[in-house]
C-alpha cells in the first residue's frame, strides 16, 4: 500500500506562486506514475499534470500549461507542484495520485490507485 499526503495549499492572492508537496510512504514510488487532479466547489475532479517515473517526461492539461510545473524527487519519496501565475479559477481542492506504472500519460482519474486526502488551494484578493 502507499500512502500519499499532500501538503502546501492556502490563500493566495492572484498572480501569485505556490508550492504543493505530496509525500508518499509505504513504498518506494520511483516506478510509480505520479499526477496531480484538482476538484473545485460544485465540479468534477479534473487532471491537472502527472509525471514519469524518471520524471523526465510531464504532460499537463492546457489551462494550467506554461504556468504549473511538476517534478519529483525519488531519492525523498515526494512529487511537487509548483503553482505560478495563480488565477482565482484555480481554487480547488487538489489532489496527488499514483499508480505503479511506467506508463505515460495516465490523464484520467480511474488510472490511478492511490490517493492522498487533497489540500486546498484558493486564490483571492
Amino acid at each position: 500500500q502507499v500512502q500519499l499526503v499532500e501538503s502546501g495549499g492556502g490563500l493566495v492572492q492572484p498572480g501569485g506562486s505556490l508550492r504543493l508537496s505530496c509525500a508518499a510512504s509505504g513504498r518506494t514510488v520511483s516506478n510509480y506514475a505520479m499526477g496531480w487532479f484538482r476538484q473545485a466547489p460544485g465540479k468534477e475532479r479534473e487532471f491537472v499534470a502527472t509525471i514519469t517515473c524518471s520524471g523526465n517526461s510531464r504532460y499537463y492539461a492546457e489551462p494550467v500549461k506554461g504556468r504549473f510545473t511538476v517534478s519529483r524527487d525519488n531519492a525523498k519519496n515526494t512529487v511537487y507542484l509548483q503553482m505560478n501565475s495563480l488565477k482565482p479559477e484555480d481554487t480547488a481542492d487538489y489532489y496527488c495520485a499514483a499508480r505503479r506504472t511506467c506508463n505515460f500519460p495516465l490523464l484520467k482519474s480511474a488510472e490511478y490507485d492511490y490517493w492522498g486526502q487533497g489540500t486546498q488551494l484558493t486564490v483571492s484578493s
